[in-house]
């Protein structure tokens, strides 16, 4: 090969060898922007079976609306007849009482709605509404005032409130925050709701 092809074939090799170095050193990509889809916060799905609650359907109804309206990550859903849910609703005789969660997808809590305190003349969905809150990681907050949900019967008969005020908002929100990133299992104990 003639010097000249020579110099020429080095300079061509050394022109590829410069493009590609300098490629692999350029700057990098700019990150993508951070929009609304991205940075909201992750939601978890918790499924209810209701199948075994007769006669309590308008209030727990009523009051997976309540949780559904005033948390924003967590979300209360009817599980599909025959499938398995995390939170079990039945309808029984004695006080309500409910497994303290927080429970988690994939787990499962157990929520009585008892007769009892119907027939004292507690209001239905105000006791649905607060046995769901055990479900979610909160605990009774008795003595309590009316305003408080997770007061429940200590509130007394005439208390119809369904709604969980912001402290107990914050909590359900903070038990659930990065969505399922914080398996933290439920507590476990069974709190009975008798006066």
């Amino acid at each position: 090969m003639p010097h000249s092809s020579w110099l020429k074939a080095v300079g061509a090799a050394f022109a590829v060898a410069l493009a590609t170095a300098t490629s692999a050193h350029a700057a990098p990509a700019p990150a993508p922007e951070l929009t609304a889809a991205t940075s909201v916060a992750a939601v978890v799905t918790l499924h209810y079976d209701d199948s075994r609650a007769g006669g309590w359907e308008a209030a727990i109804a009523a009051g997976v609306a309540s949780w559904n309206r005033n948390v924003s990550n967590v979300r209360l859903v009817e599980a599909a007849p025959g499938t398995r849910a995390e939170i079990q609703i039945v309808a029984t005789s004695g006080w309500p009482q409910a497994t303290l969660g927080p429970v988690r997808p994939g787990g499962q809590v157990r929520v009585e709605l008892g007769s009892q305190a119907v027939s004292e003349g507690y209001d239905k969905t105000r006791i649905a509404t607060h046995e769901m809150g055990h479900s979610l990681g909160l605990p009774d907050t008795k003595p309590g005032p009316c305003s408080q949900l997770m007061s429940g019967s200590a509130a007394g008969t005439s208390c119809t409130n369904a709604v969980p005020n912001a402290t107990e908002r914050s909590r359900v929100e903070s038990a659930y925050a990065g969505g399922l990133a914080s398996l933290v299992p439920a507590d476990g104990r069974t709190l009975v709701d008798a006066p």
